[in-house]
């Protein structure tokens, strides 16, 4: 079965949230969004999108990615 979500990244820098998630699921495409940032509505089992606190340095993931 293939992995779905990773809240285990949830606080993680995203640079490093992104290569966790690609080395579990190398068939999605990841999106980098600023939380907060506007995004377009829709489920797409090819993506999974990692929102991160712009105003933070570390720029750490503020909420669990899951494919959609």
């Amino acid at each position: 079965m293939s992995k779905t979500s990773w809240p285990e990244v949830v606080g993680w820098p995203a640079t490093q949230a992104v290569t966790q998630i690609n080395a579990d699921r190398p068939d999605v495409a990841i999106e980098v969004v600023p939380n907060g940032t506007t995004v377009a509505p829709g489920f797409n089992a090819g993506r999974v999108r990692v929102f991160f606190d712009a105003g933070n340095a570390s720029g750490p993931v503020v909420g669990t990615p899951a494919v959609g």
